[in-house]
C-alpha cells in the first residue's frame, strides 16, 4: 500500500503582532498537516488570518512560534529559523505563487511574462517548457499578445502559468479570483481543480468566493487565526 507523503506539518503556529501595548495573534496555535497531491481551500471572515497563514506555510512570512517543516525541511521551529537565501531557495524550489493582482508587466508579451522568473538564472529549454505550459493552459495562441489585448481571466491564466514555469511541488493561492466576475472565476476554479486531479499538484487556496472553495476536496474555515472548522469533500 502506498502512503502519501507529507508536504507541509504545522504545529501549534503563532503569529503575534504588536499595536502599540497591545499584542494581536493573527495565527493562534493553529495546527496543519498537508499531504502531496491535497487540494485545500482556506475559508473565513476578513481578519481571520487566512493570507497571514498562508504567507506562513509559503515561507513568505515567518511565525512568532511555532514549528513549520516543508518538504521534510524545519524552516521553523520556536523563533529559530533558516536564513533567508535558505528560504529564497526552498521557495523557489517547492512553491509557485499566485496572488489576487495579476503582477504582468504591460509591455512584455504573454510568453515574456511567463518567462520572467528565469531573468536572474538560465534553464535550458525554458521557452519550448512554457509554450507546453501556456498550451495546457490554453494560452499557446495568446502567447505573442500583451496584456492590455486579453481578458481578466486570460491575464490570471498567465500568472498561474509564470507561477507553474519551476514545476513547483506546491501552489498557494491567495484570492486568485477576487478581480474577476463569477464567469471568469468559475473558469479559474476549473483550471485549478485540472491542475490538481490531472497534474497531481497540490494546491492551497485561500478565497472569500465560497463556490471557488468548493473546488477543493478539503475546506477549512479559521476564525480569529484559529480552525474552527474542518470538511472533506468526496472526490470529483
Amino acid at each position: 500500500m502506498t502512503t502519501t507523503a507529507t508536504i507541509i506539518e504545522a504545529f501549534g503556529i503563532k503569529k503575534i503582532y504588536k499595536r502599540g501595548a497591545e499584542r494581536v495573534a493573527a495565527i493562534d496555535g493553529l495546527s496543519l498537516t498537508l499531504k502531496e497531491g491535497e487540494f485545500l481551500s482556506i475559508i473565513g471572515p476578513s481578519g481571520s488570518g487566512k493570507t497571514t497563514l498562508l504567507n506562513i506555510l509559503g515561507c513568505l512570512d515567518n511565525p512568532t512560534s511555532g514549528k513549520l517543516a516543508v518538504g521534510g525541511i524545519t524552516v521553523h521551529d520556536n523563533g529559530r529559523g533558516l536564513s533567508e537565501s535558505q528560504l529564497t531557495r526552498i521557495r523557489r524550489q517547492l512553491f509557485g505563487y499566485i496572488f489576487q493582482n495579476f503582477y504582468l508587466i504591460p509591455t512584455l508579451t504573454v510568453l515574456e511574462n511567463v518567462l520572467v522568473p528565469f531573468t536572474f538564472f538560465k534553464k535550458r529549454g525554458a521557452e519550448k517548457d512554457v509554450m507546453a505550459i501556456l498550451k495546457n493552459l490554453g494560452l499557446d495562441k495568446r502567447a505573442g499578445h500583451l496584456p492590455r489585448e486579453l481578458s481578466g481571466g486570460e491575464m490570471q491564466r498567465v500568472a498561474i502559468a509564470r507561477a507553474l514555469v519551476n514545476h513547483p511541488s506546491v501552489l498557494l493561492a491567495d484570492e486568485p479570483t477576487g478581480n474577476l466576475d463569477s464567469e471568469r472565476s468559475r473558469e479559474i476554479g476549473q483550471v485549478l481543480r485540472q491542475l490538481n486531479e490531472k497534474e497531481g499538484l497540490t494546491i492551497v487556496l485561500v478565497t472569500h468566493n465560497p463556490e471557488l472553495a468548493l473546488s477543493a476536496r478539503r475546506i477549512m474555515t479559521l476564525k480569529d487565526g484559529k480552525i474552527v472548522e474542518e470538511q472533506a469533500r468526496p472526490e470529483h
